[in-house]
């Protein structure tokens, strides 16, 4: 029997879902920890089913248990969506909603958005995490955020773990270019055939960047001779000025960095840039503050930050389900962004 199931359980469990023990849930529930036993314990008797079970100094949830957590999460999201459509019927949104984003739209898209938001909407408060795009899929899916500003790359299939749920939704609004970082007198120009870069050194960045290396060497028949990894954008330009290797970048990492006068970056191809949007859960637009929230993402001026329009790239766009575009062949001169 499942009809008593109340909101409060569900919290409950939840709670000691994400704490681990009974207690912690008690604490950050603000309940005694026998009134949340007490409580557990009636639940039980009215499901039908043991909740959880001890293990060591804390407790695990049953199979029974694990099931009400999840559904927890999208319950508790729903009674905030239909809170927040009744408190803004007739008003501007207001209240509190929350962002994911990745580290390089941290410095750019992101101060934009909680610019415009505080202007248009002082009434609403947003909280952001710094997420890559797998872990802020997850958040969303989970509903720990509202929305989220993702990626993909272009030209490369998603794996299971980049895919987007099901329940989720993403718009495609900008296009990051693929940038070539190289020593200032490197002889490589935009448009020059991609597989001359064979015999190179190269400097991978984080996991999926370094897939995204692969997939374009790959596609210029090579592997290219990793010699050095590191995630982040300004040490990356310190070690192609040394001369200790070259790399590719998106664009918008670089928006906000100094290039040392020994480098030298060359735009490639869009076959190769990565797509950025916004994700949501299905339906949550209907809820004003996460409508005005995705708006303001989709309002950044993507001029302001060296992006393109999404859409305006179709090379790009039917890349990513065509697989990966080939680089080698003639030469062309492809105009800058």
């Amino acid at each position: 029997m499942t009809d008593d199931l109340d909101l409060l359980t569900l919290r409950i469990v939840r709670a000691v879902a994400d704490t681990g023990t009974v207690t912690a849930a008690a604490a950050e529930l603000g309940y005694s920890q026998p009134a949340l036993s007490q409580h557990l314990r009636r639940a039980e008797a009215r499901v039908g089913h043991p909740l959880l079970l001890r293990a060591g100094r804390g407790v695990e949830l049953t199979e029974a248990g694990r099931r009400l957590a999840e559904h927890a999460v999208h319950v508790q999201a729903a009674l905030d969506a239909a809170r927040q459509e009744l408190d803004h019927l007739g008003g501007a949104a207001s209240g509190r909603v929350r962002l994911a984003g990745f580290p390089s739209a941290s410095s750019t898209l992101v101060p934009d958005v909680l610019s415009q938001l505080r202007a248009s909407h002082p009434g609403l408060q947003v909280d952001y995490v710094e997420a890559e795009p797998p872990e802020a899929l997850l958040l969303l899916r989970d509903g720990a955020v509202d929305a989220a500003v993702v990626f993909r790359h272009a030209g490369r299939p998603a794996h299971d773990q980049e895919r987007v749920p099901s329940q989720l939704r993403e718009r495609s609004l900008f296009v990051d270019r693929t940038v070539l970082v190289l020593p200032r007198e490197h002889p490589f120009v935009e448009g020059d055939d991609f597989a001359g870069l064979r015999a190179e050194r190269w400097i991978g960045g984080c996991p999926r960047c370094r897939g995204h290396l692969l997939t374009t060497c790959a596609a210029a028949d090579f592997e290219p001779d990793v010699v050095l990894e590191t995630d982040n954008a300004l040490a990356v330009l310190g070690l192609v000025a040394a001369g200790l290797g070259i790399a590719l970048l998106p664009g918008l990492s670089l928006q906000s960095a100094a290039i040392p006068a020994e480098v030298r970056v060359v735009t490639l191809p869009p076959a190769v840039a990565r797509v950025i949007g916004v994700a949501h859960r299905r339906g949550a637009r209907r809820v004003p503050s996460i409508r005005v929230l995705t708006e303001a993402v989709a309002a950044v001026d993507p001029g302001r930050h060296g992006l393109e329009t999404a859409g305006l790239e179709a090379a790009g766009a039917e890349a990513v389900s065509a697989g990966p575009a080939r680089l080698t062949g003639p030469s062309r001169k492809v105009p800058a962004p």
